[in-house]
């Protein structure tokens, strides 16, 4: 899957690009959109975007969970031989429970700051979203995204197609320069 940006001008621009989109039999859950009048998309039966899109939050527990596991699984390690068999559990247990608690912690934590995180083009398109615009983030299988885009494209050339490229990704994830 990829996940293309459409930047559209105006409610109804975005209405019409959410009535072709399911015309290319991509479904709600594949489309989402974002903008300062909210309301009026959910009235027209636009899928509004939640914080799943809008944020980090996802690749935050991802990363969570990714070094949580381990650092408490090395915790558990330490706090065995610190204690020694007065801890009453085996360097075994000990290790497997700490990296499922270091996981579990990891998760929690990792997701508080990742829902404060926005995604790369929400920062990107900030100031037009809060001048009026409408940031619709569509998820297109690999293959079609070349159909996708050009039949958008073909109706509607003022709106801004993007996508987040490895540098906007390296960036956000603290990675890239």
């Amino acid at each position: 899957m990829q996940r293309l940006y459409f930047l559209t001008p105006d409610l109804d621009t975005t209405v019409n690009i959410a009535h072709e989109l399911s015309d290319l039999e991509l479904t709600k859950e594949e489309v989402h959109v974002m903008g300062r009048d909210w309301k009026h998309l959910e009235e027209r039966g636009v899928n509004n975007a939640t914080l799943r899109q809008t944020s980090d939050v996802v690749n935050a527990a991802m990363r969570g969970l990714k070094y949580g596991v381990p650092l408490g699984g090395v915790l558990g390690i330490l706090v065995f031989f610190i204690l020694g068999e007065t801890a009453g559990v085996g360097i075994v247990a000990l290790t497997i429970g700490m990296g499922i608690f270091g996981g579990l912690f990891g998760v929690w934590t990792s997701t508080m700051i990742g829902v404060s995180v926005h995604d790369v083009k929400v920062d990107k398109y900030e100031r037009e979203i809060n001048n009026g615009a409408f940031l619709m983030m569509v998820d297109v299988p690999n293959d079609r995204e070349r159909e996708i885009y050009s039949a958008i494209h073909r109706h509607h050339p003022e709106v801004v197609i993007d996508k987040v490229t490895s540098e906007e990704r390296q960036h956000h994830w603290g990675t890239g320069t």
